[in-house]
């Protein structure tokens, strides 16, 4: 990928929405669904789009929240639903539509008391604290959120009463029931006025924030922090934990301090992603380019997406961490300290994170599961305790309590952030120090993803891909140990293909929304041998699907 030469530059006026423009497009456009573009399309985190592009829209909403309605009645979901949303200029419109549907519905709503910003990880923490309470009705949620999205992006995702993000099997369902909907024309929509809605009866409030803040010493050893005077300066990105992080510092007496409080639903502070485009990715140096310009200021420096299930670690020493290498290090610590963890307990990774993960998890003696991409395949394993710890490469991650019971199963950027703190604390070195000590004994990967054109056909024909088709025996001078097209922790096919060798490996997968494929790599050989996996591995995979 090509970066943009104003990558890491402060955003212009020029390269902000008109959020005027995206909130009237949102109630005036309606889809038409002999679009695929303009359908209800769940992916991986939910339905995402553009009330610009007419795929994510008041009808889309109305939609979708009629489907999830009909869809908890089917499945004897009689709980409340817990509605929250980001700081994106469309996910209060959505919040209103979905509140106008469920209302509508008789579903017991609750918003947030304090009328506020509610993260992704609060959310998943709020089901899971009431659905284990005793009572004989399940809660479920639904956070209107697009993540590190573009501010001119929406999103919606329906989180089942496990928690985490739902699968395919029932947002399948949601998608296709809304879809039939919008082909009748909403006539299935059973709605309220919004004041109407907000004064329902089933309609109740629920302090998220004083709920997960209040928690949090159950699962982060908050007093080492404290007593370590450990220096922290947490950036929300504009997004959902703003409120958070100063409850955080305030309530925990740490030496906190919130790098920006600004919440602006056009982003105009942010610096510009490697594409030029405004993206709240707490795993990018671009994004976080202020940031890591003050990382000598604090200890620990930490950044969240907008929904906050993504973290960024930044250190005086090292800069923006590698989410791979903060996870191999947040891995190694956890399963050396959280001593009322199960011996049983594994460790979680996608197929696409790096093997020093693996590695970590050999040197640990704890069993590895890896899973396909998505952090749904996480969620029984982190709900039963039988996975200590599910983490991707895309910086997302959850982990148990200190006494091995569930804390969320959804990602959660804000615990991710405050174990960077509590590993500074506790150990005196900052994680990337740590990084720094586990290549010295496991070896130092190098890994990186590309892309790769790819017409639908071949991106269709890459999602089925079988291992016997491919038919070479080396990659770059190593012999093949394996060939996958199913995830070796549960057995889910992988939607592509992976291949491995002792020193290196790749997995290839089409992109959900480009006409490319996506080849993730890495080498324990260096980057020139990295180089030689990638250029193998393009030729491999084009033969496969031509």
């Amino acid at each position: 990928m090509t970066n943009d030469p104003r990558a890491g530059q402060p955003a212009t006026a020029d390269d902000l929405v008109d959020v005027d423009e995206l909130i009237s497009a949102y109630y005036e456009l309606r889809p038409n669904i002999a679009e695929s573009t303009q359908k209800v399309a769940f992916g991986t985190s939910g339905h995402r789009g553009s009330s610009l592009k007419t795929s994510f829209n008041d009808d889309h909403i109305a939609a979708t929240s009629q489907a999830i309605c009909e869809y908890r009645e089917r499945e004897g979901i009689t709980g409340p639903l817990f509605l929250g949303r980001d700081t994106h200029a469309l996910s209060g419109p959505a919040q209103d539509t979905a509140l106008e549907v469920f209302a509508a519905n008789g579903v017991r709503v609750v918003l947030d008391s304090r009328d506020g910003y509610t993260p992704t990880p609060a959310l998943s923490h709020a089901i899971l604290t009431y659905n284990r309470s005793g009572r004989s009705d399940a809660a479920d949620g639904v956070v209107v959120t697009p993540s590190h999205n573009p501010p001119q992006d929406g999103g919606f995702k329906y989180n089942p009463p496990d928690g985490g993000p739902a699968g395919s099997d029932i947002t399948t369902r949601i998608q296709d029931r809304a879809n039939e909907i919008l082909a009748t024309g909403l006539g299935e929509v059973r709605r309220l006025s919004l004041d109407d809605a907000k004064s329902a009866a089933t309609t109740g409030r629920f302090d998220f924030l004083d709920s997960y803040v209040g928690d949090l010493g159950s699962i982060i050893d908050m007093d080492a922090i404290k007593q370590a005077g450990v220096h922290i300066g947490a950036d929300p990105l504009g997004g959902a934990s703003v409120a958070y992080w100063a409850e955080i510092g305030a309530r925990y007496g740490l030496n906190l301090d919130v790098v920006n409080e600004t919440v602006d639903p056009q982003w105009g502070f942010m610096t510009l992603d490697w594409d030029g485009q405004i993206r709240m990715d707490s795993s990018s140096q671009f994004a976080m380019a202020s940031l890591v310009g003050n990382k000598d200021i604090y200890d620990i420096a930490t950044g969240n997406d907008a929904d906050a299930d993504r973290h960024g670690i930044v250190t005086p020493d090292g800069g923006l961490m590698n989410p791979n290498h903060y996870l191999a290090v947040a891995i190694d610590y956890l399963y050396t300290h959280r001593l009322h963890w199960s011996p049983d307990c594994a460790i979680g990774k996608t197929l696409v994170s790096s093997s020093m993960i693996d590695r970590v998890a050999v040197g640990l003696g704890r069993r590895l599961v890896e899973v396909p991409v998505g952090f749904k395949w996480f969620v029984p394993g982190l709900l039963d305790g039988s996975i200590g710890f599910g983490g991707e490469e895309s910086a997302g991650a959850s982990f148990l309590r200190t006494d091995g019971t569930v804390w969320t199963t959804d990602k959660d950027g804000i615990i991710m952030c405050l174990l960077a703190s509590e590993i500074l604390a506790v150990t005196g070195k900052t994680p990337s120090q740590r990084y720094a000590e586990l290549t010295e004994q496991y070896g130092a990967p190098a890994y990186a993803r590309i892309d790769a054109p790819a017409d639908p056909a071949a991106k269709k024909k890459l999602g089925r891909l079988a291992p016997d088709s491919i038919t070479v025996e080396s990659i770059a001078g190593d012999p093949i140990t394996a060939k996958l097209s199913e995830a070796p922790g549960n057995g889910a096919p992988i939607g592509g293909v992976k291949v491995t060798t002792d020193n290196g490996w790749f997995a290839a997968r089409p992109s959900g929304t480009e006409d490319v494929y996506k080849i993730y790599a890495e080498s324990f050989s260096g980057p020139d041998h990295l180089a030689q996996i990638q250029s193998e591995a393009k030729q491999i995979v084009d033969t496969a699907i031509s």
